[in-house]
């Protein structure tokens, strides 16, 4: 057990010789057996005085006296780790069968693993070195892979992305997952940062090594394995049909992210009930990192002792919200595309964050006004404006872009400056008012108004708007009970983000923790 001091404020040229005797002063303790730093971040609210703001951890005696002697909010016990996972008494067949190799897969197959259930994993994409050359050759101009591209294979959409590891989730897991990431190669400063990444630089050795840790307890991972189908009896499971044939299973996490359109129409076919969910559309856009560094930091920008800048706005007029999301410092907005004849943007950033331009989704909530109440209307609506975007961009997933000064105007086309636009494919010059309904237009052009009042530079005439943002989350829910089961297919846990109860790479590794424990729970491992 250990205590930890939260909200120690000091100005960030101080660092965290300064935190940590504040954080003793304010405890009470004088004689610490050891004093560290726990988490740190970022208070730029006043350009002024920008401030790190620590938790430091203390282990000391008679903790749970120093805790009561202070008497301060901010001075509390640290909460016990989780229970250990104590398997179930249920006879399985068959092993488990986890389908999808994003984070909620790869962590349900790690835990399922770790506790002897030698996990069967199905993913249609390839492994991480494969699928990297055909991502990195389609962007150089070559043909595209509906099976192995930026949505599909080992380690998921989060392979190509910033490696964020921020979650609005408040889970002790959570300590779990960077614990993991950091025993398989990631920088151990993100058990520390407030917001930590790994980068996609790094992030693609992580799941390199998480999959070979898989197989060394008795897992498998089969690639380039698309799922077809699912066979049930009496609304039980009973297998997964697959191109490659049909594999026993009354066992499986379906973890197969927000993209997987296909599976989502298998599973209801098998009789497991699908929602549609409200999700978000609009544009990536790109400012010069310097120009976000300077808004953030003011006169400190370019600091050494400064992270590069990173920013979260939002705006709401009625019940309509507009807001950033998946903001990639020094990154690149890279093509994501899954499906032929569509385009479609993400943001990606290596560890160094070390690139000229600043990306975020800019992006406007839509619901059931938009696409209507049937099941699939979300994803009928992705697919429509992914289309005409690759229509605008001319035909050859080529992505079309406005400049701001432009888009606000309400004038078509682009006035290319200080900001070059890092889509790798190619860009076209277009009118977003042909390609977003008019209220999403509107509601861009609002947001972008008001991000400007909170950060200037989000106004340059310049700034670079690159369509369209169509991922933000999954289309669908697949509601589950209370034991992690689809109520309409028995046997089937939906998981992670695709199915709804994830928004993220640490939210959605947390949920396959929690799916992994769920069956974990209720059976024994299989019996070779």
């Amino acid at each position: 057990m250990s205590i930890l001091v939260s909200s120690i404020s000091v100005p960030f040229q101080k660092g965290e010789a300064a935190a940590v005797e504040l954080a003793l002063r304010r405890a009470g303790v004088k004689n610490p057996k050891s004093a560290y730093i726990v988490k740190s971040s970022v208070d730029a609210r006043r350009r002024s005085e920008i401030k790190f703001v620590y938790t430091v951890g203390i282990e000391c005696d008679h903790e749970e006296e120093v805790v009561r002697r202070a008497g301060d909010s901010n001075v509390r016990l640290r909460k016990p780790q989780l229970p250990e996972l104590v398997c179930g008494g249920r006879t399985l067949a068959n092993r488990p069968v986890v389908i999808g190799f994003g984070p909620a897969g790869m962590f349900a197959a790690l835990t399922l693993a770790r506790m002897g259930y030698a996990p069967l994993v199905l993913e249609r994409g390839g492994d991480v070195d494969s699928r990297v050359a055909a991502v990195e050759g389609f962007w150089k101009g070559g043909s595209f892979d509906s099976r192995s591209n930026v949505q599909f294979g080992e380690g998921g959409a989060g392979t190509f992305s910033d490696g964020k590891l921020t979650t609005r989730i408040n889970d002790p897991l959570c300590e779990t997952v960077l614990e993991a990431f950091v025993a398989h190669g990631a920088d151990p400063s993100i058990l520390r940062k407030a917001k930590p990444h790994i980068g996609t630089d790094y992030l693609r050795r992580v799941v390199k090594s998480i999959r070979e840790e898989i197989i060394r307890l008795g897992g498998e991972v089969r690639f380039n394995t698309r799922v077809t189908g699912f066979s049930a009896r009496s609304g039980r499971l009973t297998a997964v049909r697959t191109e490659a044939g049909e594999i026993p299973a009354e066992v499986v996490i379906l973890a197969v992210g927000h993209s997987a359109r296909d599976t989502f129409q298998a599973v209801r076919r098998a009789g497991a009930e699908i929602q549609p969910k409200p999700f978000s559309v609009g544009v990536r856009a790109e400012h010069l990192q310097s120009e976000i560094d300077r808004g953030l930091y003011g006169d400190f920008a370019g600091d050494p002792r400064l992270p590069v800048g990173e920013y979260q706005l939002s705006y709401r007029e009625n019940d309509r919200g507009v807001y950033t999301f998946c903001m990639c410092p020094g990154g690149f907005v890279v093509p994501s595309s899954s499906e032929e004849d569509g385009v479609v943007t993400n943001g990606m950033s290596e560890y160094s964050r070390s690139g000229s331009n600043a990306n975020s989704a800019v992006v406007v909530s839509v619901d059931s006004r938009d696409f209507g109440s049937d099941w699939d209307g979300g994803i009928h609506y992705q697919r429509q404006l992914e289309q005409a975007a690759f229509r605008l961009g001319g035909g050859s997933y080529r992505a079309p872009v406005q400049t701001v000064g432009r888009f606000l105007a309400g004038q078509a086309g682009a006035d290319f400056g200080r900001v070059e636009p890092t889509y790798a494919i190619g860009t076209q010059a277009a009118d977003f008012d042909r390609l977003f309904s008019p209220g999403v237009a509107s509601m861009l052009r609002k947001g972008l108004e008001n991000f400007a009042r909170k950060l200037p530079a989000y106004a340059a005439a310049d700034a670079v708007l690159t369509a369209p943002e169509t991922r933000t989350s999954s289309p669908v829910r697949i509601p589950r009970g209370e034991n992690f089961q689809s109520a309409g297919l028995q046997g089937l846990y939906p998981c992670g983000e695709g199915a709804g109860y994830a928004g993220g790479i640490m939210s959605a590794a947390v949920d396959g923790i929690r799916c992994a424990g769920a069956v974990i729970g209720e059976y024994a491992p299989v019996q070779n």
